[in-house]
């Protein structure tokens, strides 16, 4: 929930004066590297602090294509409010959600820039849109009307914890996670808290609670089906629901298939090394469902506290990346490189969990070099340090960040797979 800051809204409105949307039609899609020249010649024939915002405002929206697509160039943005708004995708699953349990008009409370409720609108959804900065909330506004939602979507400027919901009957609670020292990790320190958040999910029939992947299970509240989401192997957040036929439940949801996982939260057995590793999706690891997954494969882990399984027979999931394994040795640097160098491995993908290497200085000190791609794998058996030599499974993506450089820890959810 972004701090009152009204000092902004007199140039924001500037942007939405014809004057404003002339320029903004012309910076669609300028070139940040000619930014200076293009200033230079825009201010002959505008205000310069008009083009400064609407320069500010171009850069804004190439920013968030990246979470918004093709709506981002008709869109408005704070920089706060780029870096904060959920990812169309993940907003456009939960929405979904939403209007299949029958949500008809839902209080949006922490709205932001409109991000949610724009995916709460399409999905058919009348909205009730609440911040507290003027600035967020013209801008949701505009962003509503920009996308013909303004009909669904009612945006108020007021304070989430003064807000009354009647009429609705269902919240969205999304509640600002970071402070001036960076991240907030315990709920309780979340502005609004998660108990107030809760509180508010009491008083209407549906609720869900946005907070960040890295909730520990005990704070989650009785009652609620918890619910991991990652997009295109990225955790992007936890969200608690209420009023759903499953409470209590755990659940990990991976996008952009949609595939969705329930079940075991148990401890997975360990053993020997198969042929086959499979790497959990976070989400799965995050909702502590290693063991469904490990059921699941006719699995085991390699170590107790790794979110590693190991099979003796392919299979085939969408909750995890799937790897043959050619080598399994002891961790030794020199060893290797030597290997790496013998099989002509130029491009390699290091992946570890319960490792404490540092993948950039492991590829220096290893020096690879030739035609060929190899997956190396850093992380414990039985308590020891291992490397595994691994090939990935047909169809399955070895290195989700496309780089050839990929640590699997990805969002801190390298370890405890099990409850």
């Amino acid at each position: 929930m972004a701090a009152p800051d009204s000092s902004a809204r007199p140039t924001f409105d500037a942007l939405l004066s014809p004057e404003g949307q002339q320029l903004l039609d012309r910076l669609r899609d300028f070139d940040p590297a000619d930014e200076l020249a293009l200033a230079t010649r825009l201010r002959r024939d505008h205000p310069a602090g008009l083009v400064s915002a609407a320069l500010g405002q171009a850069r804004l929206r190439q920013r968030a294509a990246a979470k918004f697509g093709a709506d981002a160039a008709r869109m408005y943005f704070t920089p706060h409010g780029v870096e904060q708004a959920t990812r169309a995708s993940v907003a456009t699953w939960r929405a979904r959600r939403m209007a299949d349990l029958g949500v008809r008009r839902v209080a949006d409370l922490c709205s932001g820039i409109g991000g949610d409720a724009i995916a709460l609108a399409r999905a058919g959804i009348a909205v009730l849109a609440v911040d507290r900065d003027p600035l967020t909330c013209a801008v949701a506004e505009a962003n509503a009307a920009a996308l013909g939602l303004d009909d669904l979507i009612e945006v108020r400027c007021a304070e989430v914890t003064e807000e009354h919901t009647a009429g609705c009957d269902a919240v969205f609670v999304d509640p600002a996670r970071r402070g001036g020292r960076g991240r907030i990790f315990d709920p309780e320190a979340y502005s609004p808290p998660l108990s107030w958040a809760v509180g508010a999910a009491a008083r209407t029939p549906y609720a869900a609670l946005k907070t960040a992947p890295g909730i520990p299970h005990e704070a989650v509240p009785d009652g609620a089906e918890a619910e991991w989401v990652s997009d295109r192997g990225e955790v992007k957040e936890a969200v608690l629901w209420f009023g759903t036929s499953a409470p209590g439940t755990r659940r990990a949801t991976l996008l952009p298939a949609g595939a969705t996982l329930t079940g075991a939260t148990g401890q997975a057995p360990a053993g020997e090394p198969g042929r086959y590793l499979y790497e959990p999706d976070g989400a799965v690891i995050r909702a502590h469902l290693v063991a469904e997954i490990a059921a699941r494969l006719d699995g085991r882990l390699l170590d107790p506290t790794i979110a590693y399984i190991t099979t003796d027979t392919p299979a085939s999931t969408p909750y995890a990346t799937g790897y043959e394994l050619t080598d399994v040795l002891p961790f030794n640097v020199k060893r290797l490189r030597a290997l790496l160098r013998e099989r002509g491995a130029g491009t390699v993908t290091i992946k570890k969990r319960g490792s404490a290497i540092d993948p950039d200085e492991l590829r220096k000190r290893l020096k690879p070099s030739g035609p060929h791609r190899a997956t190396v794998i850093v992380t414990r058996r039985a308590g020891a340090p291992v490397m595994l030599l691994a090939r990935p499974l047909a169809g399955a993506d070895g290195d989700r960040d496309g780089s050839g450089n990929g640590d699997g820890d990805g969002d801190g959810s390298g370890d405890a797979p099990g409850s």
